[in-house]
């Protein structure tokens, strides 16, 4: 069942910096996301893959590790990549962040393995994620079908094994968020909530999928919490975003904010009604 609320380091893509866009002056830090959810009254951060934090020294990993804990905030690791050296160097990151979830996808831009091959190097690591009491989150998009994914999970059969559902990834399958969520919600252990317009383009000929703040696009929330809340595992929601760019880094920055906070105090309603 929905057990807490986050945000993400996708909650706030362009504060952090989107290539081939401006830097912002003062880029958005992992201790900055911390600070942010303290403010947001949240209980959760997700650092993911477009802040890695294999890049920080043990130091800074430090200074993470001891602000979460004097903010009581509950860190959850991201990452891209199955490859058995690279989930074993997050899987010491996530135990010393003290996290037990690492959410991952199969493919980076270096290794696009096909199913067999994910699957084995899954199998290689997951003893050693299981000793250390750390969960496999693997994220649907759209590299694999939901009932690929689903296949692959039943075929591991692994308590330290399941599925970060997000919501709308799985657009580039051709598969929209009852299709992703009937699949696979048995196996979630995580989710992104992420909400979405679609609309037709000026000439008619054709569709734009964009992003929404949570609550205020096609995305029935309240359905999707209703779904997980059947899980028998605990689940934490954490809201992503897919913002557009404004006429600058900064204005866009800052619809950035403005959309993470009505997206929070939106999510934060309906998690208390779904309670009620």
């Amino acid at each position: 069942m929905i057990k807490q609320l986050g945000i993400s380091s996708w909650s706030y893509p362009w504060a952090i910096g989107v290539p081939g866009y401006p830097i912002p002056k003062n880029p958005l830090t992992a201790v900055g996301l911390l600070e942010k959810a303290k403010t947001l009254g949240v209980d959760v951060v997700q650092i993911a893959d477009n802040l890695p934090l294999h890049r920080l020294s043990t130091a800074e990993l430090e200074e993470l590790r001891n602000t979460a804990d004097e903010y009581g905030i509950k860190l959850e690791i991201g990452t891209r990549g199955v490859q058995p050296e690279h989930l074993r160097q997050y899987l010491a990151i996530t135990k010393f962040l003290n996290s037990g979830l690492l959410r991952t996808l199969t493919h980076t831009v270096e290794s696009q393995p096909d199913l067999a091959q994910i699957e084995a190097w899954l199998r290689e690591v997951l003893p050693d994620f299981a000793a250390a009491g750390v969960v496999i989150a693997l994220e649907n998009y759209e590299r694999h079908s939901a009932a690929e994914l689903a296949d692959l999970i039943r075929k591991i059969d692994h308590p330290a094994l399941g599925v970060c559902l997000d919501t709308v990834n799985n657009f580039g399958a051709l598969e929209g968020p009852e299709v992703v969520l009937n699949t696979l919600a048995p196996y979630v252990l995580n989710l992104h909530i992420k909400d979405f317009a679609i609309a037709r383009i000026d000439t008619a000929m054709g569709y734009l999928v964009t992003g929404k703040p949570a609550g205020e696009g096609r995305l029935n929330v309240p359905d999707v919490i209703e779904l997980l809340n059947q899980n028998n595992r605990a689940i934490n929601i954490i809201l992503e975003l897919w913002p557009p760019y404004q006429n600058s880094v900064e204005a866009t920055i800052q619809n950035e904010a403005e959309w993470v906070e009505r997206s929070i105090t939106y999510l934060k309603s309906a998690l208390k009604q779904a309670r009620s």
